[in-house]
């Protein structure tokens, strides 16, 4: 529909069609030419479009009336008012469809299309799969708010039972807002630096069922701790450690360093891909361990590891992957920065009995130093055969690029949760004397705009390539 005087106006009403969707959930349109973005609207829906934000380069709208609902609309899978899951209102089918298409056109866009995009590796589970979960606390009158920040704010939304989440936890989170306000509990603000509570972390181990509870504070202590573990363990005998997470900072990053004890242990355990793991706060492991195992299963045939093989997992956390490997590999060596999950990764080695595997401290931004703990300790140079990367959503730098690149491995299996970052290396390990032939994305995060992807990096036969890169 056409405006008269061609001037789009806030508040002002068009009937649209809405074209394709983006990843953070918004319908997109067309408005005279110009791009709108709708809230709740889903690609294939015709719809009456109130705009509420005008700007230069494009408008943001809200549905007044939905005329025609698409094909792939779907009744929301949550009854909660939070609108984090950008994929809410869409059937499954037509989330995994749009993730594999969008990992296609992301490639292709970096002038990748000679490499195949794989059918996707949907996640068995669509709900409740999350064995992790952050809960930023507010203070709403008199009542605590615990649930997620509204998107692109820092404004609490209140969760009851959030459907990602294992239904433990809003039991859980309800018997904290009960003890929060029994014992008037200050929350923390932003603007001043003032309040005790900050968020509630909760981990749980999909097989093992354990919970670790950890409550993060502006402060030392919680008033009345003695009382709250002891309530808390009475009624969930799941929870197998209580922690307070110490942030006195001025950040947005939920975890401070220091932890305390208040009960328990410090970690909980689970099975992944068949090995048994020890898993502190602060260790990554993948939220989703269904749809993890079969990622694991795809590096591991990608991987192809043989016995003669020395394989290097680089960000290698507690060790959950090279671990799985282990048993096809000559040796396992693992590198991170974060040495509370080197410990970890050392513990799982021996607790399931797995000689042949090693692990180090290293900084992958360092990597000049990156192996040198490593080499020390083994009394020789590492020339690995297979390398594992699994890096931040940032990706890899140009350094730690061309430094794999010069370790010479027949293969690198890079596995991803950002397929824009992972198309940016693929093009610079290319330029680095390794093919392609391609990417499997690998749907982890359900119902959210997230999609991890891998591909294996093989060494190509191109002297002047290899000469170039010594």
């Amino acid at each position: 529909i056409k405006n008269n005087d061609s001037t789009i106006k806030k508040n002002q009403i068009f009937t649209i069609q809405i074209d394709d969707m983006t990843d953070l959930g918004f319908g997109v349109g067309r408005i005279e030419g110009k791009v709108v973005f709708v809230s709740d609207a889903v690609a294939g829906d015709l719809c009456e479009v109130k705009i509420i934000k005008v700007n230069s380069s494009y408008l943001i709208g809200k549905i007044e009336k939905l005329i025609t609902p698409s094909p792939a609309r779907s009744e929301s899978f949550c009854r909660e008012d939070c609108k984090s899951c950008a994929y809410r209102l869409i059937s499954y089918e037509d989330e995994a469809n749009r993730k594999e298409e969008a990992t296609r056109r992301l490639f292709s866009s970096s002038e990748l299309s000679h490499i195949t995009t794989e059918r996707i590796i949907t996640s068995p589970s669509v709900c409740r799969y999350r064995n992790k979960a952050q809960y930023p606390i507010a203070l709403k009158g008199e009542e605590y708010a615990v649930g997620f920040y509204a998107p692109k704010t820092h404004r609490v939304n209140e969760v009851k039972d959030c459907p990602l989440s294992p239904a433990v936890f809003a039991s859980i989170i309800d018997e904290l807002k009960l003890f929060f306000k029994e014992n008037s509990l200050s929350v923390y603000n932003e603007e001043d630096g003032k309040g005790l509570l900050r968020h509630v972390y909760l981990r749980r181990g999909e097989v093992s069922g354990e919970v670790l509870l950890t409550i993060v504070i502006n402060g030392e202590q919680i008033p009345n701790a003695s009382d709250l573990v002891d309530r808390i363990t009475k009624k969930f005998p799941e929870i197998v450690g209580i922690l307070l997470n110490v942030n006195k900072d001025d950040t947005n990053v939920v975890l401070g360093r220091e932890y305390k004890t208040l009960y328990g242990r410090d970690h909980i355990f689970d099975t992944l891909a068949g090995v048994r793991l020890k898993i502190t706060a602060p260790s990554f492991y993948q939220v989703n361990h269904d749809c993890a195992e079969l990622l694991y299963a795809k590096a591991r045939e990608l991987a192809a590891v043989e016995k003669s093989d020395t394989l290097l997992d680089l960000y290698c956390g507690a060790g959950s992957i090279g671990l799985s490997m282990a048993k096809d590999a000559g040796k396992v060596i693992g590198i991170e920065i974060v040495e509370s999950a080197i410990e970890c990764a050392k513990f799982n080695a021996e607790l399931n009995g797995i000689t042949n595997a090693e692990f180090f401290v290293g900084d992958a931004a360092d990597t000049e130093k990156l192996l040198d703990e490593a080499e020390k300790a083994l009394g020789e140079k590492i020339a690995p055969d297979v390398i594992i990367l699994d890096p931040p959503r940032a990706g890899c730098d140009q350094g730690l690029i061309d430094f794999v690149s010069r370790l010479d491995p027949k293969r690198i299996v890079y596995i991803s949760c950002n397929p824009k970052t992972l198309a940016r290396d693929v093009k610079q390990f290319i330029a680095n004397g390794f093919n392609c032939s391609s990417v499997t994305p690998v749907d982890m995060f359900p119902r959210t705009g997230h999609v991890e992807s891998v591909v294996c990096l093989t060494r190509r036969l191109d002297n002047e390539l290899r000469e170039r890169m010594n």
